[in-house]
């Protein structure tokens, strides 16, 4: 840092309304009053609107505060995809006085028993479809109140029954489970809708949601959400986003996992605070079946990913759809490509406006004003918070200066769930919380991410990011994705290897390596490149920089 510069701190504008709303479901009965004719959310054609959404989560607080010896403050999972039983799952759960843990339905048994012993769970609402899991692992855990629902529960007869059956007898997709104890969801509604339930007031401090990270660095820790941390994100996503939507109005589709913090924040908080409609796509990974269901959806907005949006504009059907309403594409979850995000925009006539967050930040830190989009950089930050850059001795460094992005606002977690250790390494006493992710901050306001700092590679005392190294490499023509990671190098200490998905059978590692050495520096360019059918992604969608990294080095031995 130079001896004269002054250190940075970018902060967004003044909150508005914040103090307004003692708890989510503050903004929750609002909503369903004020929208209450409107749809809320659908899910294979199925529509449920907000005054459906009031009527049967209602019954489903009722039985969980009649039925079981649940108290306020007790765990919840809820391990379902994305089906219409999630947002009454949670948001009666809310109303009860519950604390939701979002659980992951592609979780193996031995991540289930983690995370259920880890929050103390004391109920579940699961899908039957891998109910199966749950027998196996039940009498490891404290969880005493089963509750199963099949995919298509909240459709009407006989639909219902179809769906249902289908995916269980055609399909073969609910392997056979013995749970005796276990609760129908539709039973627990029915029993619910016979009592009254009593509205449990809960205060800003008191724990909303346990959220799990994913893990990368060890086992997943539980991110401690209070009811003012999701608040406080539903209004800054309203200050930043709002302008874009009209209340009421809007048709938003919604595939990624709504489980995982950034579509639970977005769809299932923000949406509903502002009366529009989300579109829950239960299976996204089946593209054929997704743009067959867009193809029935008028669409006016669009959340989604770098890899999805990628994948989709790559399909003919998708490219043939009636994009004349979509107004808003917001893509959040990992870097978004510049080749990706001009492909989105030709494709669609619709422009993607990215933004970053971080399960510990509830999620939203910053977002790109849709009316100024600056490709390549994450916005500015949102309001009430404050964003600066550390160097490795936590230093404060000015503007255009590379270092750890720390962030603070209303939306920072309260803590990691019985890691007090964590907790104190990863937020100070001023409350900054420490990223992991290096980036810089410009003159102009707007913070751009460099790169995870676990995924930066250091090349003979060189840094290089995997991301600048994907942005120029996804530019080519025939290059599909691309994936940098770093591999131990006797000579330089570590050596660039680049895992590309390609169009064209006939491009080459030179090819490739020719291409890089116009765009970046000579250490930046990668030392090996490998071709793949396909890269490996989390269930949501970004890349396994760290699967890539261990294979190739089991490979060199």
């Amino acid at each position: 840092m130079s001896e004269h510069a002054t250190p940075a701190i970018l902060t967004g504008p003044a909150l508005e309304g914040l103090e307004q709303y003692a708890s989510v479901m503050d903004i929750f009965h609002a909503s369903v009053e004020r929208f209450a004719d409107k749809p809320a959310f659908s899910c294979m054609g199925r529509i449920l609107t907000y005054a459906e959404l009031d009527r049967l989560s209602a019954h489903f607080a009722a039985w969980l505060q009649h039925a079981t010896d649940l108290e306020p403050g007790d765990r919840i999972a809820i391990q379902l995809p994305n089906v219409l039983q999630f947002p009454v799952a949670v948001f009666g759960a809310l109303r009860a006085g519950l604390v939701v843990v979002n659980t992951n339905p592609l979780y193996t048994e031995r991540e289930m028993t983690h995370q259920f012993k880890d929050s103390g769970a004391k109920a579940i609402v699961i899908l039957a479809n891998m109910a199966d899991k749950l027998e196996r692992i039940l009498e490891r855990t404290d969880i005493r109140h089963t509750v199963v629902t099949e995919l298509a529960d909240l459709h009407a007869f006989p639909r219902r029954q179809l769906i249902n059956a289908a995916v269980k007898y055609v399909k073969k997709m609910v392997p056979a489970f013995r749970l005796p104890e276990a609760v129908a969801f539709r039973a627990a509604l029915k029993q619910g809708a016979g009592h009254a339930h009593r509205e449990t007031r809960r205060q800003a401090d008191d724990l909303a949601a346990l959220q799990y990270t994913g893990g990368t660095t060890g086992l997943p820790k539980g991110t401690m959400l209070t009811h003012r941390n999701l608040v406080a994100n539903m209004l800054q996503a309203r200050q930043a986003i709002g302008p874009e939507l009209s209340e009421g109005a809007e048709t938003i589709i919604a595939p990624l996992p709504v489980y995982h913090i950034y579509t639970f924040t977005v769809n299932c908080l923000f949406m509903m605070e502002t009366g529009n409609h989300s579109v829950l796509i239960p299976n996204p990974r089946d593209l054929a079946g997704f743009v067959k269901t867009l193809k029935g959806v008028s669409f006016t907005g669009f959340i989604g990913l770098n890899t999805l949006f990628n994948a989709l504009c790559n399909r003919e059907d998708f490219r043939r759809l009636d994009f004349s309403r979509l107004h808003l594409t917001i893509s959040g979850g990992m870097a978004l490509t510049r080749a990706v995000a001009q492909r989105w925009e030709e494709v669609t006539g619709c422009p993607v406006a990215e933004g970053y967050g971080l399960t510990e930040t509830s999620p939203i830190v910053s977002f790109n004003p849709t009316d100024a989009i600056q490709l390549g950089t994450i916005g500015k930050p949102v309001a009430d918070t404050s964003v600066k850059v550390v160097d490795m001795d936590g230093h404060d460094l000015p503007v255009d200066e590379a270092g750890e992005l720390c962030v603070k606002g209303p939306q920072v977690m309260k803590g990691y769930w019985q890691r007090d250790k964590e907790t104190a390494e990863t937020l100070d006493a001023e409350g900054w919380l420490r990223t992991g992710d290096i980036a810089v901050l410009q003159a102009d306001g707007y913070i751009r991410i460099v790169d995870r700092k676990k995924d930066m590679i250091l090349v003979s005392g060189f840094n290089v990011y995997p991301n600048e190294i994907e942005d120029v490499v996804t530019m080519h023509p025939d290059v599909v994705e691309a994936a940098a990671v770093g591999v131990p190098d006797e000579a330089s200490g570590e050596a660039i290897t680049l895992f590309v998905v390609s169009r064209n059978p006939d491009l080459d590692a030179k090819t490739l390596r020719t291409w890089c050495k116009k765009e970046l520096s000579a250490y930046k360019v990668p030392k090996t490149v490998e071709f793949r059918e396909e890269l490996p992604k989390t269930n949501v969608g970004k890349v396994l920089r760290r699967q890539l990294r261990e294979e190739q080095m089991e490979k060199s031995g």
